[in-house]
């Protein structure tokens, strides 16, 4: 179960993100989790995705 705040949810995902999965696809995959909603709930603190970095920033 991911964190329901977004703060702890930004850092637990970055988190996960360095040292676990190579992609986000594969992080929802792995954790079964809604990809758009993720996106969503970290959009409101204005944090995106970048691919590159595999991170969220």
């Amino acid at each position: 179960m991911l964190p329901k705040d977004p703060v702890i949810l930004l850092s637990y995902i970055n988190t996960k993100l360095r040292d676990e999965y190579p992609s986000l696809a594969e992080l929802c995959a792995a954790l079964d989790a809604d990809r758009a909603a993720l996106e969503d709930a970290l959009a409101a603190l204005e944090y995106r995705y970048d691919p590159k970095q595999n991170q969220f920033i």
